[in-house]
């Protein structure tokens, strides 16, 4: 499923058959519905080259958006870190959610601006003290997701929410893929380019918290509501891991199996605002 300028849609052999419904947005669907199996009745009112679709964020705004620091064994690993005990949790603004393809623009405080190649799970039905069992039943699909980080706020807030919550650091989609479409949902692949170069490569299989067990225990504090996302988690090969920041002019590409490849260009204005040090002092 897609969400386009047009409206939604389905990809069939290379184009977007657009739905005729009045949703505007996937996210509006699970809202409603809380899961997208009542899209597959809906007739297809004309079809368009995926080429010449404009492609949204799949959910619109979504109420909430989760994600969870170190939760591969490849970025513990790289890191030099033993593996936490329980889910390194935060919540990131919702106002950061980025359509796929449009520039991610840097602002000046941010001077080491890196990517988090995720996949990014997003919630059908309501989900509290929920058993690992009940998570996959109630999980509407995944869609690919670039957590950004500016690591030098991380350092000096100890802040992820503010890190991660400036305006398009959180690209999102292009596509959502259903679980039951999926060959393996414990070992869906994820993968990231920076300028056409490999930079990440993993499978779900190697989380510290599978997806289930992720959601689960999140939920034991959190309600997740129909529409939320869960980023679950990068694996190694972030800039952080090489040193290696994200400039402008680059372009990083993500891709998760089975959606189609999540692409963000990087902008950084030779005139950004003056450096606001508020935030950005070291913490005592």
């Amino acid at each position: 499923m897609v969400t386009t300028q047009s409206g939604l849609g389905r990809i069939e052999d290379g184009a977007v058959a657009l739905l005729d419904t009045a949703f505007p947005h996937v996210g509006a669907v699970l809202e409603q519905d809380g899961s997208l199996r009542g899209l597959a009745s809906c007739a297809v009112r004309r079809r368009i080259p995926l080429d010449q679709a404009t492609l949204m964020a799949p959910l619109g705004r979504p109420r909430a958006v989760w994600g969870v620091g170190l939760n591969y064994l490849s970025k513990a690993a790289r890191a030099g870190r033993g593996l936490p005990e329980q889910p390194i949790l935060y919540l990131a603004a919702s106002s950061a959610v980025l359509a796929p393809g449009a520039q991610v623009v840097i602002p000046r405080a941010a001077t080491e601006p890196d990517y988090e190649g995720e996949i990014a799970v997003v919630v059908g039905r309501r989900l509290y003290q929920a058993s690992e069992s009940e998570v996959w039943p109630a999980i509407a699909g995944i869609t690919a997701a670039n957590d950004m980080t500016a690591r030098d706020v991380m350092r000096a807030t100890a802040t992820p929410a503010l890190a991660k919550s400036y305006p398009g650091f959180t690209p999102l989609g292009p596509s959502l893929r259903t679980p039951d479409d999926l060959a393996d949902r414990d070992a869906i692949r994820i993968r990231s380019w920076v300028n056409g170069e490999l930079m990440q490569d993993d499978t779900s299989a190697g989380m510290i918290f599978p997806v289930a067990d992720l959601l689960s225990r999140l939920s034991w504090f959190a309600a997740l509501e129909p529409g939320d996302v869960v980023l679950t988690g990068t694996p190694a090969g972030t800039g952080q891991d090489r040193g290696c920041f994200l400039a402008d002019g680059d372009e990083v590409r993500v891709e998760v199996d089975g959606v189609l490849p999540l692409v963000t260009p990087i902008v950084r204005p030779a005139d950004a605002a003056p450096h606001d040090h508020r935030l950005t002092q070291p913490v005592s």
